[in-house]
């Protein structure tokens, strides 16, 4: 699916995306789920390619014919190292499936609260100019969206930064850097303290706790991480270490809603806002991210945006929208809420692969 505009971060920039989603059937009700890797093994090991002969080889012949409850799905691939995202489109797959066999919507499957709406964020990639930049955030303003999170990478920070809040003084501005500095760069990220920021997302190496606690301790503004955060044991490591003062969970990362729940468990208790991430999901992705974003440790805007903002045209109807006020409706239906568009699904479907029990 080609997105309405590039997308850049300090891992390189995106012009479509190839999405694997789902489908897990029993009694004749269907659950989707996205697997929401990218093309290639940037952001962490997987890949499209991966994810589909992890699911193909190794997680769907599992579960084919196996009776299992979605709080347990995941365990039918515990031996898998890493690859949390194939594992994750499986099991959120089997949680809307579940929600729709009781005929509940899925933010009550997975216990979140009554919720009319959520607050919405939006995030927003690194441009060709400083001018395009701040052009890009004033529509998003203009929306309604209540947060602004900006990519940023060494030589596209401090001066760019500065620009954006001169303009916008008084915006809710994060900055997320996709493990782009070193502890080396440690007086170029305090150099941000000066602009207000809510906070400055995965700064460093995806597996660097420790630098991170050394990197908070040095700056006032909070760190959010989001690479690091893999599970609830590094989640509490990570709060108990001081290396960061909120977390992003995204489902792919963790591997889907149960160990999504163990994550958000730990940061409430601790007092450690959490927010929803993107990974510029398909309509199924995104429904799945609004039901997460109930739960009552999401406190901070998350980067659920509108379906308009990524896609010309999206597989679910209707498509995922934002109120002027910044905010989704939580969909009150079975499941995730939304219906898949299945003639334009088949339209844009580039392989399909299913297993049965037989």
């Amino acid at each position: 699916m080609p997105l309405v505009h590039f997308f850049e971060t300090s891992f390189g920039r995106t012009y479509s995306r190839d999405m694997i989603l789902v489908e897990v059937v029993s009694n004749g009700v269907s659950g989707w789920g996205e697997v929401t890797c990218g093309e290639h093994p940037f952001y962490n090991e997987e890949w499209t390619e991966s994810a589909w002969l992890l699911l193909k080889n190794y997680i769907a012949p599992k579960a084919a014919g196996k009776t299992l409850e979605a709080q347990t799905a995941g365990q039918l691939s515990a031996g898998i190292r890493g690859h949390k995202m194939a594992q994750g489109g499986f099991e959120v797959a089997c949680w809307d499936l579940q929600a729709r066999l009781n005929g509940v919507p899925l933010w009550r499957e997975i216990g979140g609260e009554t919720r009319f709406e959520i607050p919405c964020g939006v995030s927003i990639g690194i441009q060709d100019s400083v001018d395009q930049l701040i052009e890009k955030i004033r529509l998003e303003v203009d929306a309604g969206y209540r947060r602004i999170k900006m990519k940023i990478k060494p030589g596209w920070d401090i001066d760019v930064v500065a620009r954006v809040r001169a303009e916008f003084s008084s915006i809710l501005l994060m900055a997320d850097a996709n493990s782009a500095y070193t502890l080396a760069d440690v007086d170029r990220l305090k150099a941000l303290d000066e602009f207000n920021l809510m906070m400055i997302e995965q700064p460093l190496a995806h597996d660097e706790i420790i630098d991170h606690a050394t990197l908070q301790a040095a700056l006032s503004t909070p760190i959010c991480l989001d690479e690091c955060i893999r599970n609830s044991h590094q989640a509490a490591q990570a709060i108990r270490l001081g290396a960061c003062r909120i977390i992003n969970i995204k489902l792919g990362r963790v591997g889907g809603f149960a160990e999504a729940l163990r994550v958000h468990d730990v940061c409430f208790q601790a007092g450690i806002p959490v927010w929803c991430g993107g990974m510029l999901e398909s309509g199924v992705g995104r429904a799945h991210n609004v039901a997460l974003s109930t739960l009552p440790g999401f406190t901070l805007p998350g980067d659920v945006s509108a379906s308009k903002r990524y896609w010309k045209r999206d597989v679910i109807d209707p498509w995922v929208e934002v109120s002027s006020e910044g905010t989704i409706t939580v969909p009150g239906g079975p499941g995730f809420g939304y219906h898949l568009d299945l003639d334009f699904l088949a339209s844009v479907r580039a392989r399909l692969e299913t297993l049965s029990p037989q």
